[in-house]
C-alpha cells in the first residue's frame, strides 16, 4: 500500500506546525516523492539532523508505506 501526498503532509504537518511544505510524487506511484520542508524547527540544526526529525515525523512509514523520500529542508 502506497502512502498519498496528503498522508505525507499530514505526517509532517504534525510534527511541524510551521512548515512550508511541498510535495512532489516523481512516478505518480505514490511510492516516490520529493519533499521540500521549511520550519522554524531546523535553524541552527545540521542537514542532517534536520533529515533525521523529517524521518521520525514519518513515525516508521519510510521503507514501508513510503519506499522514496527526495528530501530538502532549512529554516525560513
Amino acid at each position: 500500500m502506497a502512502m498519498s501526498a496528503t498522508e505525507l503532509e499530514i505526517y509532517i504537518r504534525q510534527a511541524f506546525p510551521d512548515a512550508q511544505i511541498k510535495i512532489d510524487d516523481l512516478a505518480g506511484d505514490g511510492d516516490h516523492y520529493a519533499c521540500s520542508v521549511v520550519s522554524e524547527a531546523f535553524r541552527g540544526l545540521s542537514r542532517v539532523r534536520q533529515h533525521q526529525l523529517v524521518y521520525q515525523a514519518l513515525q516508521g512509514h519510510m521503507g514501508g508505506k513510503l519506499h522514496a523520500l527526495a528530501l530538502t529542508t532549512s529554516a525560513p
